[in-house]
């Protein structure tokens, strides 16, 4: 799985880039939100190993956007660890389907 691929998507899709200046993820994590609706945000985290990358994805509810990578959020509706390709559509078939 292509991390780079995937960065370069989420920003063409208006994600914006989180510091991670709090401890709930991992040291070194990159963080990238987007609000889905109000207060609840759609993020992807991706952590990088010596040995693999991993991406982490949530639907999580904050009380606000600037708590995102201080603090825990309030509650996590979803959460799905992405290591191949299966787990991106499956992730796809989710969204997809929560809108309706």
């Amino acid at each position: 799985m292509d991390c780079q691929k995937i960065i370069k998507t989420l920003r063409h899709k208006d994600f914006i880039k989180i510091d991670n200046k709090g401890n709930w993820f991992e040291e070194g994590a990159a963080i990238y939100a987007k609000e889905i609706k109000d207060n609840i945000f759609l993020l992807f985290v991706i952590l990088k190993g010596i040995h693999i990358e991993n991406i982490q994805a949530l639907i999580a509810h904050f009380d606000c956007f600037s708590s995102i990578g201080l603090k825990e959020p309030e509650q996590i509706m979803f959460y799905l660890s992405i290591k191949d390709k299966q787990d991106l559509h499956y992730f796809d078939q989710y969204l997809k389907t929560s809108d309706n």
